[in-house]
């Protein structure tokens, strides 16, 4: 929530437009973030995704609340009260161990969407050496994301805590201006002072000033962003539950519309419930939901010969739901974990597998063998963003009937999938967007030379490698050798195992 940068700031210092790479060698850098090596220089969408997410959303409607009287707070008189204010009312009471989990897992993909090209290929240059952000913002939270994506050390405001919980107080002061400065100079003791600094606004004159040369990056909410593979490390996992970013207009929305989207769920799921599969797209239709068939859908087994295993990708809990409503016809969908919920509002059986892979293949041989269609999601667990992981091998080894499909997902507010949320819920977020959406590929059969038991002599290993790869071709997404193992250590600090109800590319 910051101001413009008045004229007289930018002519303090030339603009980054005037860093000059081939200058000389500069091997350390200090820079603020908001507005500097961040597009915007607002910070409250991150404050509202901690109160949001660690908090509720009683918490997060409170901070929405009083962002007007913060705002003024900050312009008309003082930028530490206004972002003390800021802190304690996004902090105060919740646990550290949740805060860290949103910084871990959330908070990643919203900075790395905003990353400034020109600022970040200045800050990058000078990696030889170290990089420091300095910023007001608290350290906690933009740790992860600086220190994993920016390659760099962080120097943020530091938060008091108290039994595992913070306190919403600060501890030694707001950094800005001269807490800024003290701060550069104790970091780079010995007197040599970074190389280059990087600012936005008047408050960062004070440790630019013992940068050897410093540039000030001019407010541009149109600046070009820095792509995603510019940057460290790539965004692969990531929790939370909204879809854009919250800035105060798209917050208010998204809370709003809370109600009203629960409402829309409800309506959807019990419209379609009790409608034959066949006719249930005109019932998506009907209510607002997007459904896009493409492919060749294989046909209906016929009387006493086995069903076709259908390989999808997995980006939502309804997966095999949607596969059955653009088959026009039930089928049968095996998971490692079945909530009571899902089960409850799910057209098409549901099959809890054990964890047992002798057991659990010969479970889904009997399904095939009885002339069932199977959905499975061999990659375990869904993924939002455009890669695939690891495909498990297993699949390859019961039937040479397998159907490769693409799966996409449209969600414009809520993500309709959770690491630490209720899971239970996560068919009725999906259901509580606007104008949700799926688009479904149905692939050609893979021929029985391609298969383990079709006389072709490959390895499970390396069927389901190639319909991973098939796959990722068809949606233009990229396959990874990440397991569900990866997500939940990287999100949850756990291996991802679910009691009974309760940058590495290939």
């Amino acid at each position: 929530m910051a101001p413009r940068t008045a004229t007289a700031a930018i002519h303090r210092f030339p603009p980054v437009s005037a860093y000059d790479a081939s200058a000389r060698e500069r091997r350390t850098a200090a820079s603020d973030l908001d507005g500097t090596l961040l597009a915007s220089s607002s910070a409250f969408p991150y404050y509202f995704l901690v109160a949001l997410e660690a908090g509720g959303y009683l918490r997060a409607l409170a901070l929405l609340l009083l962002a007007p009287f913060i705002l003024l707070l900050y312009t008309a008189f003082s930028e530490p009260a206004a972002i003390g204010l800021l802190v304690f009312a996004t902090f105060a009471g919740l646990r550290v161990r949740d805060v860290e989990a949103v910084a871990r897992g959330v908070l990643p993909r919203h900075y790395a969407a905003g990353v400034r090209a020109d600022s970040w290929e200045v800050f990058r240059g000078c990696g030889a050496g170290r990089r420091v952000v300095v910023t007001a913002s608290p350290a906690v939270m933009v740790g992860p994301f600086v220190r994993e994506f920016l390659g760099a050390e962080v120097a943020g405001t530091e938060l008091g805590t108290c039994c595992g919980r913070f306190t919403g107080l600060i501890s030694g002061g707001v950094l800005v201006a001269g807490r800024k400065r003290e701060v550069v100079q104790r970091l780079f003791a010995g007197g040599d002072m970074p190389d280059v600094g990087l600012g936005d606004r008047e408050s960062d004159h004070d440790f630019m000033a013992v940068c050897k040369e410093a540039y000030m990056v001019p407010t541009n909410k149109r600046a070009p962003l820095a792509a995603a593979d510019a940057l460290l490390s790539r965004v692969v996992f990531h929790d939370g539950r909204l879809v854009r970013r919250p800035d105060p207009a798209h917050a208010l929305f998204a809370l709003a519309y809370l109600p009203v989207g629960f409402a829309m769920a409800v309506l959807r799921i019990l419209i379609s419930l009790p409608v034959p599969a066949h006719l249930v797209r005109h019932t998506y239709r009907l209510t607002g939901i997007r459904l896009a068939v493409r492919g060749t859908p294989p046909p209906a087994p016929s009387k006493g010969s086995p069903g076709s295993l259908l390989v999808c990708n997995h980006r939502t809990a309804l997966d095999p739901i949607i596969v059955a409503v653009a088959l026009g016809r039930p089928v049968t969908c095996v998971t490692y974990s079945v909530s009571r919920l899902s089960t409850a509002i799910s057209p098409i059986p549901a099959v809890a597998l054990a964890r047992d892979r002798e057991a659990d293949a010969a479970r889904i041989g009997e399904l095939l063998a009885s002339g069932r269609d199977v959905v499975v999601c061999p990659e375990g667990t869904t993924c939002r963003e455009p890669f695939l992981l690891r495909f498990s091998a297993m699949f390859a080894e019961l039937t040479d009937r397998i159907v490769p499909v693409a799966l996409e997902a449209a969600q414009s507010t809520y993500y309709g999938s959770t690491v630490r949320g209720w899971k239970a819920l996560d068919p009725c977020f999906f259901y509580m967007n606007p104008r949700p959406g799926y688009r479904v590929t149905f692939m050609p059969a893979l021929r029985p030379e391609e298969t383990c038991r079709g006389g072709g002599g490959r390895s499970a290993v390396d069927v389901a490698n190639h319909v991973q790869a098939v796959i990722a071709k068809e949606l233009g997404y990229r396959c990874t050798t990440l397991t569900r193992k990866d997500k939940y250590t990287k999100l949850a600090g756990n291996d991802g195992t679910v009691a009974d109800e309760g940058k590495k590319f290939a």
